[in-house]
């Protein structure tokens, strides 16, 4: 049985790096044509290329300058088979236009598909954790 971990790990590295320089282009060549994205920011579920790439410009947009993305605890399992999928934890920071610097810590689940010889990304779940006593945001500590 064939792993294609090291193919899918690329792909992840490309998109983290696709996003810290806000290459629209560059990020959306990961992404199928009927991607199903799911977000932590309405309307929530973002469907085709054409709504997740306007998404993507509104999550740069709110940033001055470049985007820090790290990639924590990530996990990819693949097969022979033409899926993988994968689950991490980013640490999204910069400074936003508003001149507030400001990290977050979101969760990231990915599925892809190998369509003729490619890896894309098919599906990706983004949500951001809440603290449960007040329902708002929870910036945990660094990890």
């Amino acid at each position: 049985m064939a792993s294609h971990e090291s193919d899918i790990r690329a792909l992840l590295d490309s998109r983290v790096d696709a996003s810290q320089t806000k290459d629209i282009d560059r990020l959306m060549s990961h992404y199928s044509d009927d991607i199903v994205y799911y977000d932590a920011v309405p309307p929530l579920q973002f469907t085709g290329r054409e709504e997740v790439r306007g998404n993507f410009l509104r999550w740069f947009d709110a940033y001055d300058g470049p985007i820090s993305l790290e990639t924590h605890a990530l996990t990819v399992a693949s097969s022979d088979a033409d899926i993988a999928f994968a689950h991490m934890l980013h640490l999204d920071s910069g400074t936003r236009k508003n001149g507030l610097d400001i990290g977050i810590w979101v969760r990231s689940s990915v599925c892809f598909r190998r369509l003729n010889g490619t890896w894309l990304i098919t599906h990706e779940h983004i949500s951001m954790p809440i603290n449960p006593e007040n329902l708002q945001a929870w910036f945990p500590p660094d990890m």
